[in-house]
């Protein structure tokens, strides 16, 4: 059995493939290059794509830091239908017609409401825990408990296209952030509920996604590619973060 690489150390940035969890992309990382300690800062929902900053030995003690960092996502959202998980996985639960006179004036006069510093009810289709119970195995029950708003930041949310009823939509907001729910909360006000469709994350933790290398071809390499890539990253978000300090 090949021994555990314990000396490999840095960051790279992952272009998460569709339908893979984040934790699917740590564990086939671990199996192909037989490193003991991975992780990832910041997960990425199975349907979304995008940049995954994937932790390497020490560097995993970035995490925290790096979740902490704006993220930048393009999120495609289709008004008039609602589901149950707030994206398009979800069971449909709702379809409302358009409002008259639904188009791109309407949509640049609402996205500003949701700029700043906004409220968020987490979906019931989520990791966090309420009374030690993890949301989405209460859901998966078919129940809905109560919890409370919260806060996150929207610091920008510009148009980018329309095409029928699905807006393609540009976010930076802060960690904490449901993209999912800030497409159903503009469905909302919009009054004819809204579900997102498509996410990719285009920066988060420093990184970018023109950095991002794909899945496949990080397996193609071997560990000392893999080791000079990272440590690359490393000090350029190093680097960084001495800067931001």
């Amino acid at each position: 059995m090949a021994r555990e690489q314990n000396d490999v150390q840095g960051i790279l940035p992952v272009d998460k493939p569709k339908d893979w969890t984040s934790h699917d992309v740590i564990a086939k990382l671990r199996g192909a290059f037989r490193i003991k300690k991975i992780g990832h800062a910041g997960t990425l929902d199975p349907m979304a794509t995008g940049v995954l900053a994937v932790l390497l030995g020490k560097s995993t003690k970035l995490s925290d830091t790096l979740m902490a960092s704006k993220k930048t996502y393009e999120m495609t959202v289709r008004f008039g239908i609602e589901t149950n998980t707030q994206d398009i996985t979800g069971e449909v639960v709702k379809e409302s017609p358009l409002p008259e006179g639904f188009g791109k004036e309407m949509l640049l006069k609402v996205l500003p409401e949701f700029k700043g510093e906004i409220e968020q009810l987490p979906p019931m289709f989520s990791a966090i825990k309420v009374k030690g119970k993890k949301l989405y195995d209460i859901a998966r029950k078919g129940q809905e408990i109560e919890r409370e708003k919260r806060p996150v930041t929207i610091y920008e949310l510009e148009l980018l296209e329309l095409k029928g009823s699905e807006a393609k939509l540009s976010c930076v907001c802060s960690k904490g952030t449901y993209v999912r729910t800030l497409a159903h909360d503009i469905g909302q006000k919009l009054g004819c509920g809204g579900t997102l469709t498509e996410l990719r994350r285009t920066k988060g933790g420093f990184l970018t996604i023109e950095e991002a290398k794909s899945l496949d071809e990080i397996l193609t390499w071997d560990l000392e590619k893999l080791k000079a890539e990272a440590g690359k990253n490393l000090e350029k978000i190093t680097t960084a973060l001495k800067t931001d300090a």
